[in-house]
Protein backbone atom coordinates (compact mmCIF):
# COMPACT_ATOMS: atom_id res chain seq x y z
CA UNK A 1 0.00 0.00 0.00
CA UNK A 2 1.30 3.32 -0.86
CA UNK A 3 1.14 5.79 1.73
CA UNK A 4 2.53 8.88 2.73
CA UNK A 5 2.38 9.53 6.42
CA UNK A 6 3.20 12.27 8.84
CA UNK A 7 4.94 11.48 12.16
CA UNK A 8 4.62 12.72 15.42
CA UNK A 9 7.26 13.41 17.82
CA UNK A 10 7.06 11.87 21.64
CA UNK A 11 8.56 13.04 25.07
CA UNK A 12 10.38 9.76 25.20
CA UNK A 13 12.00 10.43 21.83
CA UNK A 14 10.28 8.12 19.73
CA UNK A 15 8.33 8.46 16.67
CA UNK A 16 4.11 7.33 16.52
CA UNK A 17 3.23 6.18 12.89
CA UNK A 18 -0.31 7.36 14.14
CA UNK A 19 -1.41 8.72 10.30
CA UNK A 20 -0.84 6.11 8.47
CA UNK A 21 -2.96 3.63 10.67
CA UNK A 22 -5.89 6.04 11.50
CA UNK A 23 -5.50 6.23 7.41
CA UNK A 24 -6.03 2.33 6.89
CA UNK A 25 -8.86 1.94 9.71
CA UNK A 26 -10.69 4.77 8.27
CA UNK A 27 -10.18 3.46 4.72
CA UNK A 28 -11.94 -0.28 5.94
CA UNK A 29 -14.47 1.64 7.46
CA UNK A 30 -15.63 3.38 4.67
CA UNK A 31 -15.16 0.40 2.17
CA UNK A 32 -17.47 -1.83 4.07
CA UNK A 33 -20.10 0.94 4.90
CA UNK A 34 -19.99 2.04 1.01
CA UNK A 35 -20.23 -1.42 -0.06
CA UNK A 36 -23.47 -2.78 1.43
CA UNK A 37 -24.79 0.36 0.94
CA UNK A 38 -24.42 0.55 -2.73
CA UNK A 39 -25.56 -3.30 -2.40
CA UNK A 40 -28.89 -2.41 -0.37
CA UNK A 41 -29.85 0.59 -2.86
CA UNK A 42 -27.97 0.57 -6.05
CA UNK A 43 -26.71 -3.31 -6.77
CA UNK A 44 -29.35 -4.27 -9.12
CA UNK A 45 -27.68 -7.96 -10.53
CA UNK A 46 -30.51 -10.68 -10.51
CA UNK A 47 -29.62 -14.32 -10.29
CA UNK A 48 -31.50 -17.06 -9.06
CA UNK A 49 -28.89 -18.38 -6.74
CA UNK A 50 -28.50 -14.42 -4.81
CA UNK A 51 -31.95 -15.08 -2.64
CA UNK A 52 -31.50 -18.60 -1.77
CA UNK A 53 -30.86 -19.97 1.77
CA UNK A 54 -31.26 -23.95 0.59
CA UNK A 55 -27.83 -24.71 1.15
CA UNK A 56 -27.98 -27.44 -1.57
CA UNK A 57 -28.97 -24.86 -4.38
CA UNK A 58 -26.07 -22.36 -3.09
CA UNK A 59 -23.87 -25.21 -3.51
CA UNK A 60 -24.56 -26.44 -6.81
CA UNK A 61 -24.66 -22.99 -8.01
CA UNK A 62 -20.96 -22.36 -7.02
CA UNK A 63 -20.08 -25.51 -8.09
CA UNK A 64 -21.54 -24.62 -11.83
CA UNK A 65 -19.98 -21.03 -11.34
CA UNK A 66 -16.22 -22.25 -10.80
CA UNK A 67 -14.29 -21.01 -13.69
CA UNK A 68 -17.61 -19.90 -15.32
CA UNK A 69 -18.80 -16.31 -15.98
CA UNK A 70 -22.22 -16.45 -14.20
CA UNK A 71 -24.48 -15.85 -17.75
CA UNK A 72 -23.00 -18.79 -18.88
CA UNK A 73 -23.70 -21.16 -15.95
CA UNK A 74 -27.12 -19.67 -15.07
CA UNK A 75 -29.01 -22.21 -17.66
CA UNK A 76 -26.93 -24.95 -16.37
CA UNK A 77 -28.22 -23.85 -13.07
CA UNK A 78 -31.64 -23.82 -13.78
CA UNK A 79 -31.52 -27.56 -16.11
CA UNK A 80 -29.45 -29.05 -12.80
CA UNK A 81 -32.75 -28.03 -10.25
CA UNK A 82 -35.29 -28.75 -12.57
CA UNK A 83 -33.81 -31.99 -13.23
CA UNK A 84 -32.57 -32.69 -9.73
CA UNK A 85 -34.26 -30.85 -7.28
CA UNK A 86 -32.57 -32.18 -3.94
CA UNK A 87 -29.22 -33.22 -3.22
CA UNK A 88 -30.64 -36.51 -2.77
CA UNK A 89 -32.35 -36.86 -6.35
CA UNK A 90 -28.49 -36.04 -7.40
CA UNK A 91 -26.87 -38.29 -5.31
CA UNK A 92 -29.72 -40.94 -6.80
CA UNK A 93 -28.87 -40.09 -10.62
CA UNK A 94 -27.35 -41.79 -13.51
CA UNK A 95 -23.89 -40.97 -13.73
CA UNK A 96 -24.07 -40.47 -17.54
CA UNK A 97 -26.85 -38.79 -17.08
CA UNK A 98 -25.41 -36.51 -14.71
CA UNK A 99 -22.25 -35.43 -17.12
CA UNK A 100 -24.62 -34.98 -20.39
CA UNK A 101 -26.72 -32.60 -18.47
CA UNK A 102 -23.10 -30.60 -17.45
CA UNK A 103 -21.90 -31.19 -21.32
CA UNK A 104 -20.02 -27.90 -22.70
CA UNK A 105 -19.42 -26.65 -19.08
CA UNK A 106 -16.03 -27.53 -19.08
CA UNK A 107 -14.19 -28.75 -16.14
CA UNK A 108 -15.39 -32.12 -15.73
CA UNK A 109 -13.47 -32.75 -12.45
CA UNK A 110 -16.47 -30.79 -10.65
CA UNK A 111 -19.13 -32.52 -11.98
CA UNK A 112 -17.56 -35.44 -11.19
CA UNK A 113 -17.01 -34.37 -7.10
CA UNK A 114 -20.16 -32.84 -7.20
CA UNK A 115 -21.31 -36.43 -7.55
CA UNK A 116 -19.23 -38.06 -4.97
CA UNK A 117 -20.50 -34.97 -3.03
CA UNK A 118 -23.94 -35.81 -3.14
CA UNK A 119 -23.64 -39.48 -2.33
CA UNK A 120 -21.57 -38.84 0.83
CA UNK A 121 -24.25 -35.97 2.14
CA UNK A 122 -27.03 -38.66 0.91
CA UNK A 123 -25.37 -41.83 2.68
CA UNK A 124 -22.83 -40.77 5.37
CA UNK A 125 -24.99 -37.14 6.41
CA UNK A 126 -28.34 -37.97 6.05
CA UNK A 127 -29.06 -35.35 3.41
CA UNK A 128 -28.01 -32.64 5.30
CA UNK A 129 -25.35 -30.45 4.60
CA UNK A 130 -22.90 -29.24 7.48
CA UNK A 131 -23.95 -25.90 8.61
CA UNK A 132 -20.32 -24.22 9.47
CA UNK A 133 -17.14 -24.04 7.29
CA UNK A 134 -15.04 -26.69 9.20
CA UNK A 135 -17.82 -28.95 8.04
CA UNK A 136 -18.05 -28.13 4.46
CA UNK A 137 -14.18 -27.39 3.56
CA UNK A 138 -14.04 -31.78 4.62
CA UNK A 139 -16.46 -32.46 1.23
CA UNK A 140 -14.74 -33.59 -1.67
CA UNK A 141 -14.43 -30.75 -4.67
CA UNK A 142 -15.39 -28.26 -1.67
CA UNK A 143 -12.45 -25.66 -1.40
CA UNK A 144 -11.84 -21.92 1.13
CA UNK A 145 -13.86 -20.03 -0.91
CA UNK A 146 -17.42 -22.43 -1.56
CA UNK A 147 -17.23 -23.39 1.88
CA UNK A 148 -17.24 -20.00 3.09
CA UNK A 149 -20.01 -18.84 0.51
CA UNK A 150 -21.98 -21.94 1.56
CA UNK A 151 -21.38 -21.10 5.55
CA UNK A 152 -22.24 -17.67 5.04
CA UNK A 153 -25.06 -17.60 2.13
CA UNK A 154 -26.96 -20.42 3.76
CA UNK A 155 -26.31 -20.43 7.64
CA UNK A 156 -25.36 -17.06 7.98
CA UNK A 157 -21.77 -17.44 9.39
CA UNK A 158 -18.76 -14.98 9.19
CA UNK A 159 -16.89 -16.34 6.60
CA UNK A 160 -15.24 -13.83 3.82
CA UNK A 161 -15.47 -15.02 0.20
CA UNK A 162 -12.29 -14.93 -1.75
CA UNK A 163 -12.29 -15.19 -5.50
CA UNK A 164 -11.41 -13.45 -8.65
CA UNK A 165 -13.83 -10.82 -8.13
CA UNK A 166 -12.63 -9.95 -4.55
CA UNK A 167 -9.05 -9.85 -5.75
CA UNK A 168 -9.17 -7.56 -8.04
CA UNK A 169 -11.56 -4.94 -5.95
CA UNK A 170 -9.43 -5.34 -2.79
CA UNK A 171 -5.70 -4.67 -4.66
CA UNK A 172 -7.48 -2.13 -6.75
CA UNK A 173 -8.92 -0.43 -3.51
CA UNK A 174 -6.30 -0.60 -1.07
CA UNK A 175 -3.23 -0.60 -3.57
CA UNK A 176 -1.86 -4.24 -3.16
CA UNK A 177 1.12 -5.07 -5.12
CA UNK A 178 1.50 -8.35 -3.65
CA UNK A 179 0.36 -11.22 -6.23
CA UNK A 180 -2.41 -12.92 -5.29
CA UNK A 181 -1.66 -16.21 -6.44
CA UNK A 182 1.19 -16.68 -3.60
CA UNK A 183 0.65 -18.59 -0.43
CA UNK A 184 1.84 -15.41 1.35
CA UNK A 185 -1.15 -13.34 -1.15
CA UNK A 186 -3.52 -15.78 -1.11
CA UNK A 187 -2.97 -15.85 3.08
CA UNK A 188 -2.71 -11.83 3.19
CA UNK A 189 -5.81 -11.57 0.82
CA UNK A 190 -7.60 -13.63 2.86
CA UNK A 191 -7.00 -12.16 6.55
CA UNK A 192 -7.94 -8.52 4.83
CA UNK A 193 -11.63 -10.13 3.64
CA UNK A 194 -12.00 -11.25 6.46
CA UNK A 195 -11.22 -8.04 8.59
CA UNK A 196 -13.70 -5.95 6.14
CA UNK A 197 -16.67 -8.52 6.74
CA UNK A 198 -19.70 -6.85 8.41
CA UNK A 199 -20.31 -9.98 10.73
CA UNK A 200 -23.81 -8.85 11.15
CA UNK A 201 -24.72 -9.37 7.83
CA UNK A 202 -21.75 -11.28 5.60
CA UNK A 203 -24.44 -12.80 3.19
CA UNK A 204 -25.30 -9.47 2.00
CA UNK A 205 -21.22 -7.75 2.23
CA UNK A 206 -20.45 -11.05 0.66
CA UNK A 207 -22.97 -10.78 -2.49
CA UNK A 208 -21.75 -7.18 -2.52
CA UNK A 209 -18.48 -7.36 -2.98
CA UNK A 210 -18.84 -10.46 -5.78
CA UNK A 211 -20.95 -8.43 -7.47
CA UNK A 212 -19.02 -5.37 -7.50
CA UNK A 213 -15.90 -7.04 -9.02
CA UNK A 214 -18.92 -8.72 -11.73
CA UNK A 215 -20.43 -5.28 -13.10
CA UNK A 216 -18.36 -2.59 -11.84
CA UNK A 217 -14.68 -3.60 -10.82
CA UNK A 218 -14.20 -5.82 -14.42
CA UNK A 219 -10.76 -6.78 -15.37
CA UNK A 220 -11.20 -4.98 -18.28
CA UNK A 221 -12.94 -1.11 -18.69
CA UNK A 222 -13.85 -0.78 -15.06
CA UNK A 223 -16.97 1.48 -14.68
CA UNK A 224 -14.84 3.92 -12.14
CA UNK A 225 -17.38 6.68 -12.21
CA UNK A 226 -20.32 4.40 -11.15
CA UNK A 227 -17.90 2.59 -8.20
CA UNK A 228 -19.25 3.89 -4.51
CA UNK A 229 -15.27 2.69 -3.70
CA UNK A 230 -13.71 5.46 -6.44
CA UNK A 231 -13.32 8.23 -3.64
CA UNK A 232 -10.79 6.69 -2.02
CA UNK A 233 -9.65 3.85 -4.10
CA UNK A 234 -5.47 3.81 -4.52
CA UNK A 235 -5.57 2.19 -8.07
CA UNK A 236 -8.28 4.61 -9.09
CA UNK A 237 -6.06 7.83 -7.65
CA UNK A 238 -2.89 6.55 -9.03
CA UNK A 239 -3.67 5.10 -12.41
CA UNK A 240 -2.91 1.21 -11.46
CA UNK A 241 -6.07 -0.16 -12.85
CA UNK A 242 -4.44 -1.75 -15.20
CA UNK A 243 -1.50 -2.96 -13.32
CA UNK A 244 -3.75 -4.79 -10.03
CA UNK A 245 -4.55 -7.52 -9.40
CA UNK A 246 -0.72 -8.90 -9.77
CA UNK A 247 -0.48 -12.50 -11.03
CA UNK A 248 3.22 -13.89 -9.87
CA UNK A 249 3.93 -15.28 -13.27
CA UNK A 250 2.13 -15.39 -16.93
CA UNK A 251 0.37 -18.57 -17.25
CA UNK A 252 1.84 -20.85 -19.95
CA UNK A 253 -1.33 -22.21 -22.97
CA UNK A 254 -0.57 -25.34 -24.30
CA UNK A 255 -1.44 -26.33 -27.81
CA UNK A 256 -2.47 -30.30 -28.46
CA UNK A 257 -3.49 -31.48 -31.61
CA UNK A 258 -6.54 -34.32 -31.40
CA UNK A 259 -6.92 -36.74 -34.15
CA UNK A 260 -10.44 -38.52 -33.98
CA UNK A 261 -11.10 -41.33 -36.46
CA UNK A 262 -14.23 -41.80 -36.86
CA UNK A 263 -14.53 -45.39 -37.14
CA UNK A 264 -18.39 -46.25 -38.99
CA UNK A 265 -20.10 -49.90 -39.00
CA UNK A 266 -23.70 -49.28 -41.12
CA UNK A 267 -25.31 -47.15 -38.53
CA UNK A 268 -22.79 -47.46 -35.90
CA UNK A 269 -19.84 -45.25 -34.29
CA UNK A 270 -16.97 -46.96 -32.45
CA UNK A 271 -16.88 -44.54 -29.18
CA UNK A 272 -14.68 -44.86 -25.91
CA UNK A 273 -14.53 -43.49 -22.68
CA UNK A 274 -12.02 -40.98 -21.53
CA UNK A 275 -10.02 -42.29 -18.35
CA UNK A 276 -7.03 -40.89 -16.50
CA UNK A 277 -5.99 -37.89 -14.94
CA UNK A 278 -7.07 -35.48 -18.13
CA UNK A 279 -9.12 -33.18 -19.77
CA UNK A 280 -12.61 -34.53 -19.94
CA UNK A 281 -12.28 -37.22 -17.40
CA UNK A 282 -15.78 -39.72 -18.04
CA UNK A 283 -16.84 -38.38 -21.09
CA UNK A 284 -16.64 -40.03 -24.51
CA UNK A 285 -15.12 -39.71 -27.51
CA UNK A 286 -14.31 -41.53 -30.97
CA UNK A 287 -10.99 -43.28 -31.21
CA UNK A 288 -8.30 -40.64 -30.57
CA UNK A 289 -4.37 -40.14 -31.98
CA UNK A 290 -2.76 -36.94 -30.07
CA UNK A 291 0.38 -35.99 -32.04
CA UNK A 292 2.41 -32.60 -31.15
CA UNK A 293 2.23 -30.89 -34.19
CA UNK A 294 -1.32 -31.08 -36.72
CA UNK A 295 -1.19 -33.81 -39.45
CA UNK A 296 -3.09 -34.28 -42.85
CA UNK A 297 -4.51 -37.95 -43.57
CA UNK A 298 -1.61 -39.65 -45.12
CA UNK A 299 0.43 -38.89 -42.30
CA UNK A 300 -2.57 -40.29 -39.62
CA UNK A 301 -1.79 -43.43 -41.51
CA UNK A 302 1.71 -43.92 -41.01
CA UNK A 303 1.28 -43.30 -37.88
CA UNK A 304 2.42 -46.08 -34.94
CA UNK A 305 -0.94 -45.23 -32.98
CA UNK A 306 -3.14 -46.07 -36.47
CA UNK A 307 -1.07 -49.22 -37.60
CA UNK A 308 -1.59 -50.65 -34.17
CA UNK A 309 -5.14 -50.56 -34.77
CA UNK A 310 -4.93 -53.64 -37.85
CA UNK A 311 -7.98 -51.40 -39.06
CA UNK A 312 -8.39 -52.67 -42.73
CA UNK A 313 -10.61 -49.84 -43.99
CA UNK A 314 -12.12 -49.28 -47.37
CA UNK A 315 -12.19 -45.32 -47.19
CA UNK A 316 -10.72 -42.76 -45.45
CA UNK A 317 -11.74 -38.85 -45.18
CA UNK A 318 -10.63 -36.16 -43.59
CA UNK A 319 -14.00 -34.41 -42.52
CA UNK A 320 -13.19 -31.10 -40.85
CA UNK A 321 -11.43 -29.24 -37.40
CA UNK A 322 -12.25 -27.60 -34.66
CA UNK A 323 -10.61 -25.36 -32.00
CA UNK A 324 -11.10 -25.08 -28.47
CA UNK A 325 -9.81 -22.78 -25.94
CA UNK A 326 -9.28 -23.98 -21.79
CA UNK A 327 -8.16 -22.13 -19.49
CA UNK A 328 -4.27 -23.48 -20.22
CA UNK A 329 -4.84 -25.64 -23.39
CA UNK A 330 -5.63 -25.02 -26.86
CA UNK A 331 -7.08 -28.34 -28.26
CA UNK A 332 -6.98 -28.00 -32.33
CA UNK A 333 -9.34 -30.92 -33.10
CA UNK A 334 -9.61 -32.64 -36.71
CA UNK A 335 -11.79 -35.48 -37.62
CA UNK A 336 -11.78 -38.28 -40.11
CA UNK A 337 -14.55 -40.74 -41.46
CA UNK A 338 -13.54 -44.51 -42.05
CA UNK A 339 -15.63 -46.43 -43.68
CA UNK A 340 -15.85 -50.49 -44.13
CA UNK A 341 -17.11 -53.27 -46.13
CA UNK A 342 -17.39 -55.48 -43.07
CA UNK A 343 -17.43 -54.93 -39.09
CA UNK A 344 -14.12 -54.03 -37.68
CA UNK A 345 -12.75 -55.97 -34.74
CA UNK A 346 -11.66 -53.46 -31.91
CA UNK A 347 -11.24 -56.10 -29.23
CA UNK A 348 -7.68 -54.54 -28.11
CA UNK A 349 -9.30 -51.38 -27.17
CA UNK A 350 -11.32 -50.16 -24.61
CA UNK A 351 -15.12 -49.01 -26.17
CA UNK A 352 -18.40 -49.51 -27.70
CA UNK A 353 -20.39 -49.60 -30.86
CA UNK A 354 -23.08 -46.41 -30.39
CA UNK A 355 -25.80 -45.93 -32.75
CA UNK A 356 -27.34 -42.43 -33.12
CA UNK A 357 -29.88 -42.96 -30.57
CA UNK A 358 -27.23 -44.27 -28.05
CA UNK A 359 -24.80 -41.23 -29.51
CA UNK A 360 -27.74 -38.31 -28.21
CA UNK A 361 -27.61 -40.02 -25.04
CA UNK A 362 -24.20 -39.99 -24.72
CA UNK A 363 -21.99 -37.14 -22.87
CA UNK A 364 -19.21 -35.83 -25.46
CA UNK A 365 -16.58 -32.95 -24.78
CA UNK A 366 -17.93 -29.55 -26.51
CA UNK A 367 -15.41 -30.33 -29.21
CA UNK A 368 -16.85 -33.57 -30.34
CA UNK A 369 -20.73 -33.09 -29.36
CA UNK A 370 -20.13 -29.82 -32.29
CA UNK A 371 -18.93 -31.58 -34.95
CA UNK A 372 -21.23 -34.80 -34.40
CA UNK A 373 -24.91 -32.22 -34.29
CA UNK A 374 -23.04 -30.49 -37.36
CA UNK A 375 -22.12 -33.27 -39.09
CA UNK A 376 -26.03 -35.04 -38.06
CA UNK A 377 -25.08 -37.82 -36.46
CA UNK A 378 -27.93 -37.84 -34.38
Amino acid sequence: MKLVCSLRWLSDGTYLFCTLMEHQAKSKSFFTVQLTDWHANTNERSLPWKSEKDPYRIWLSEVILQQTRAQQGLPYYLAFTNAYPTVQQLAEADENEVFRLWQGLGYYNRCKNMLATARIIKDQLGGIFPDNYDGLIQLKGIGPYTAAAIASFAFGQPNAVVDGNVYRVLARYFGIELPFDTSEGKKHFAALAQQLLDVNNSSAYNQAIMDLGATVCTPRKPKCSECPLSKKCIACRDNLIELLPVRSKRIEVKKRFFHYLLIHWQDYVWIRKRTGNDIWQNLHEPFLIETVTPMETEDIIQTENFKNTGLNYSTITYESKTTQRLTHQIIEARFFSLHFSKKPAMKSHAGVWMNKNELRKTAFPKTVLSFLEKKLYF
